[in-house]
């Protein structure tokens, strides 16, 4: 009874699977396209390679990539007809350029930016803290100075 129960279960499971997609018929191909979507970006994904992505855009990509090095188009041909038709963003590595030094320089400035506002921040609480008489963790001993000379006789 038991095995007729997970036989039954297991049934629908079959009924899903797909059997693998064979790859292209040349390794040579392959070999290329492999080495083309390192360099490409994902256009959905944004933060993977084409190579990396399992985003249904990046096998049309990757398939296209396949037809166009199956057309004997070089590399630089097949980059350069992605990049007219897509931007520079389709490149995970964009070339600098006056459109991309943001990108490439935004991240340093932003770095530069922070570190300069928590320095400024921290010597002026500490002017703050010297004029109020407090040095580090003990609390208010300019205060408490002047408590005690007040109470002496």
């Amino acid at each position: 009874m038991r095995w007729l129960l997970v036989i039954i279960l297991l049934i629908p499971s079959l009924a899903v699977a797909e059997e693998a997609r064979p790859l292209a018929d040349n390794p040579q191909i392959e070999a290329r396209l492999k080495t083309l979507a390192v360099e490409l970006r994902c256009l959905v994904c944004q933060n993977q390679t084409l190579a990396d992505s399992n985003a249904p855009l990046a096998e049309d990509l990757r398939r296209e990539v396949r037809e166009m090095i199956a057309k004997d188009m070089s590399d630089r041909e097949i980059i350069d007809f992605l990049v007219q038709r897509y931007g520079d963003f389709v490149l995970y590595r964009p070339p600098w350029k006056a459109s991309t030094t943001l990108l490439w320089l935004g991240p340093f400035l932003l770095l530069i930016a922070g570190a300069t506002t928590l320095v400024l921040t921290l010597r002026r609480r500490q002017k703050r803290a010297l004029r109020r008489g407090i040095v580090g963790r003990r609390a208010q001993p300019c205060r408490a100075t002047a408590l005690r000379r007040s109470h002496r006789p």
